[in-house]
């Protein structure tokens, strides 16, 4: 009977995690019973199987089911599938993450813990959140560690786009949509059988809207769309053993996308005293003004949802700031009484986000039946992936301009006749900053761009053998090649420079020189410049891999399945020290002591081990049994390259690889003759070296710690009566981190009142004992010079090169002391905080999905009204599981209305997506110490709808 119903499979059909959130009208069933739940032929496995039949916790959606269910990207698929969570990142990526494993590190080295694949060849670099699904014949995700078949980074498990190829009958389809928000979409494809070995199929995509929110400064809107896609296949069929796929997939955006969403920040305007002692009251309070600035961390850790989260930073509390304060340019706080709008789909730049995507895949798939039983399968890839993104780095404007002249507490208030050289250099208190333009007010900005090529060619032999032994083995190579930059641009940063390069060389925008930091005279930033932050380290990965599958029918229902691979992945980074403030020009070499190509290898087995069993239960039409022991990895890698400098104190160079020993159990279940299935799993992770990533002086550092999971997936299909489906889909997750610690960056004096937290010279933020605090603060306080406080964090060695007291717990507080300052107080980066027990972030207890639909037959007409319901209890970001780190539970209503006939080729249908306008926040991305801890907030989209007719032929 399941294979039957295999067969039938190839029917428009989507289902999820065999057939159970299947969303294709019913009314397609043409059987003796028509309630008959079809199922889809999937290739989780590397091989043709009825989705009912793969012992793998596996979704899958056709086209069909994706458009009924509003699936229109790898975002949406949260919607659907168990125990799967998604949101952006900040730096153009994102997470998928599946069963609490995905992707939270930030480096150019690292890699994600869910593969994306696209026709079994994977992509590193893809445009999985930004791209549309069109004309696919399948969408599969595949939840539990893959290691086996889809190889290294599969820790948390698979996404496989599977496209639609050509076939030998001529046919086409085009559809347009129309709605709210002005969205124009349009999709197509032709199919051209071209004699009889060949076939050609054509497709694309195309989506334009405006804006979700408006840009306040430039009346512009913010967050529009404007991309498209674009698909060749050509198929090559000789004979009836040799089969070929050459694809050519094409995506390009150019628009005003945000990176990311709302900025959240609860200022911080510093204590009111230190241990006592108060801010001087010389200069008119000036010197006090910038004193409490340097015992501000910019934004205070208060909760997501708290009154005043829509607040700005203390610019006094970041590198920009602290350069505006030492230049004279700025008094105070640049964005003192300032509140950000409270539309959060809204914003205040300076300019409009730029954001521009371009993509090219070419894929060439053979198969070769060498006898009648073993086939050779090869598969190439060969990806270019660009990008750049451009954006205002704090998203709303300033509400205190530059100084006409400058601030008489500054650096250079000793440089003879310095309010005339501030004056003719920066007239009316305007700064020229060839990256930010002309303004008299704090401006800073970035970009985030990347290069990237890879290659991959998998070899592979399949068996089909009528004996108990078969087997899928082979082997795959994959290099991949990335650079980019991360720039920060900041005016205050090359105003502070121009006036050294004036005094040092004469000529304050000098490019070259021994005493020079040189000036970038390009809008476009080139890497030339030493006035702002750029982080750069191209990046070679080398990987390859032996890997096969081998089955034992032990019986007609029970089989055995041993998995094993061998992983090999090298990977290299040029080493380039950022060169923020340094003389010279164009990019720099290592930190001293560090050699100038980065390197890390590891060599590291994986498989699995399981049985599969269809026993007769009597009260199932069918049963599917299975247990599987799984071993999954994930490389290690190489972090992003540190600052270096006074008070800076540098993370390690490299972290260790993820591992996962996964157990699981699973039922698939057929009941009441074909209208029901009901499945069930239940796994338990052992997690080693769980990678998470922090901001700690301008530099990602990302640490390995350990972690148990465990969960529940329940999900069910019920066709009652003809025309009625009922779908569920639950997920239960329970994650819980083991012996580890780790100083949280948002709270680095634990709330302790005997610590203090000190600005550095480099805007990084360091721990003293509050006494010690005082201590300098009085010592700045006699001498007039609240600059002294940068040296706080600086710890000075003695003359034997030591370090004194470094290791000491200072007061007992547990801040490990890394030395000693100059005005004799210990300096630490800060009290760990013990994390066991807490959970792993973005895994929330409970995913629940519901749908229903049902169809009616008008004659030649089928009418389906369809609605899906998503809840997602409440999580946290981070690993430290604090108020601030809370994300509140949230729900999604999708709604859709169908009109089909199938005779005439036509669908009218009309869509809702987050019906009840939920804004719901996903996720954020805290920022490090020198730009004031400040949030990236990213939430799901507004609610949306529309119109949409599809002509077939």
């Amino acid at each position: 009977m399941s294979e039957t119903r295999a067969l039938r499979s190839l029917l428009a059909v989507g289902v999820s995690a065999a057939a159970l959130t299947a969303f294709a009208a019913p009314a397609l069933a043409q059987t003796a019973n028509a309630n008959v739940i079809e199922e889809l032929v999937v290739t989780a496995q590397k091989k043709e199987e009825a989705l009912q039949d793969v012992p793998i916790a596996v979704s899958a959606f056709d086209q069909n089911a994706l458009e009924k269910s509003k699936i229109d990207g790898g975002p949406n698929l949260v919607l659907a599938v168990p125990n799967v969570n998604f949101s952006k990142g900040n730096f153009t990526g994102y997470n998928f993450q599946i069963r609490g494993i995905g992707s939270k590190l930030v480096a150019g080295s690292g890699d994600a813990g869910t593969g994306i694949h696209l026709n079994n060849a994977p992509l590193i670099a893809n445009n999985l959140f930004e791209t549309e699904f069109y004309d696919v014949e399948r969408v599969e995700v595949l939840r539990g560690p893959q290691g086996t078949l889809y190889g290294r980074n599969a820790t948390g498990g698979v996404v496989n786009l599977i496209t639609a190829k050509p076939t030998d009958q001529f046919e086409g389809n085009i559809r347009a949509e129309y709605g709210n928000y002005n969205t124009m979409k349009a999709r197509g494809m032709i199919n051209l059988p071209l004699g009889e070995q060949f076939a050609l199929r054509l497709a694309g995509s195309y989506l334009k809207r405006d804006g979700f929110g408006e840009n306040l400064v430039t009346g512009n809107d913010a967050d529009d769309r404007d991309l498209y896609g674009a698909r060749a296949t050509l198929k090559f069929e000789p004979t009836d053993k040799f089969r070929a796929w050459v694809m050519w997939d094409h995506f390009e955006e150019d628009d005003n996308r945000s990176r990311i969403g709302k900025q959240f920040c609860t200022k911080d305007t510093g204590p009111n005293s230190v241990g006592g002692v108060g801010y001087s009251a010389a200069a008119g309070g000036l010197i006090g003004q910038v004193q409490r600035g340097l015992f501000s961390q910019g934004c205070q850790a208060t909760g997501l949802y708290t009154p005043g989260v829509l607040g700005t930073v203390n610019s006094q509390a970041t590198l920009g700031g602290l350069f505006g304060a030492l230049g004279g340019f700025q008094t105070g706080d640049a964005y003192a009484g300032k509140i950000q709008t409270p539309n959060i789909r809204d914003i205040e730049s300076t300019f409009d986000p730029i954001y521009k995507s371009k993509t090219d895949i070419y894929e060439f798939n053979a198969q070769f039946d060498l006898t009648e039983n073993v086939t050779l399968n090869w598969l190439s890839a060969y990806t270019i992936y660009k990008l750049t993104t451009r954006q205002d780095y704090n998203r709303y404007t300033p509400s205190v301009p530059f100084n006409t002249a400058p601030n008489p507490v500054n650096a250079f208030a000793a440089v003879p006749g310095f309010a005339g050289i501030y004056a003719g250099l920066f007239p009316g208190g305007v700064i020229n900053d060839p990256q930010n333009g002309r303004f008299n007010r704090f401006t800073t900005s970035d970009i985030s761009s990347g290069y990237t090529e890879q290659w991959s060619h998998e070899i592979r032999f399949q068996s089909d053998f009528d004996g108990p032994f078969n087997y899928n083995v082979g082997a795959i190579f994959s290099r991949y090649q990335a650079t980019g930059d991360y720039y920060v641009m900041f005016n205050t940063g090359t105003g502070f420079y121009q006036l050294n390069n004036l005094f040092n060389t004469g000529n304050p925008n000098c490019t070259t020189g021994a005493n020079c930091v040189a000036i970038d005279p390009n809008k476009d930033p080139n890497r030339s410049g030493h006035n702002y932050y750029d982080a750069y380290g191209p990046y070679d990965l080398t990987s390859y891999a032996a890997f096969g599958e081998f089955y034992y029918q032990m019986t007609d229902n029970f089989k055995w399945t041993l998995g094993l691979r061998y992983t090999v992945d090298e990977k290299d980074v040029e080493n380039h020290a950022v060169n923020l403030g340094t003389p010279g020009s164009g990019i720099s070499g290592p930190l001293p002591g560090t050699p100038a190509i980065l390197n890390v290898k590891f060599k590291e087995p994986t498989g699995r081990f399981g049985f599969d069993w269809k026993p007769d239960l009597g009260f199932t039409d069918e049963s599917l049994i299975y247990a599987f022991y799984s071993r999954g990895y994930k490389a290690g890698g190489l972090n992003s390259p540190c600052s270096g400098g006074a008070g800076v104190i540098c993370g390690p160079a490299t972290f260790e690889p993820e591992f996962i020993n996964s157990y699981e159990i699973g039922m698939k279940n057929t009941l009441l003759n074909g209208t029901m299935q009901l499945n069930l799993t239940g796994f338990y992770y052992d997690y080693k070296g769980y990678q998470i990533s922090k901001i700690v002086n301008r530099a990602s550092t990302n640490e390995n710690i350990d972690a148990k999971v465990m969960g529940a997936e329940f999900e069910s299909i019920w066709q009652p009566v003809e025309g009625l489906r009922l779908n569920a889909a639950i997920g239960y997750l329970d994650t819980e981190i083991q012996d580890a610690v780790s100083i949280d960056t948002f709270n680095r004096t634990g709330s302790n009142p005997l610590l203090t937290l000190v600005k550095s010279s480099a805007a990084s933020n360091c721990v003293v004992s509050t006494a010690h605090a005082a201590t300098a603060l009085a010592i700045s306080n006699s001498i007039n010079n609240p600059f002294a406080l940068l040296g706080v964090c600086t710890t000075v060695p003695n003359a034997a090169g030591q370090q004194v007291g470094a290791g000491t717990n200072i007061l007992g507080t547990g801040a490990i002391a890394t030395g000693t300052n100059a005005f004799g107080g210990l300096v630490s980066d800060g009290v760990p905080v013990d994390l066991d027990g807490k959970q792993l972030p973005n895994a929330p207890h409970w995913t629940i999905s519901l749908g229903a639909q049902y169809t009616w037959t008008f004659g030649d007409w089928d009418a389906t009204l369809r609605g899906d319901y998503y809840h997602q209890t409440q999580t946290y970001a981070r690993i430290w599981n604090t108020q601030p780190d809370r994300i509140k539970a949230w729900d999604n209503v999708n709604l859709t209305f169908t009109v089909v006939n199938d005779e005439m080729g036509v669908e009218v249908a009309g869509f809702m997506k987050n019906a009840t306008n939920e804004k719901a926040i996903t996720d954020f991305y805290l920022t490090d110490d020198s730009s004031g801890l400040f949030r990236n907030v990213f939430y799901t989209e507004p609610r949306t709808y529309g119109v949409s007719i599809t002509k077939r032929w």
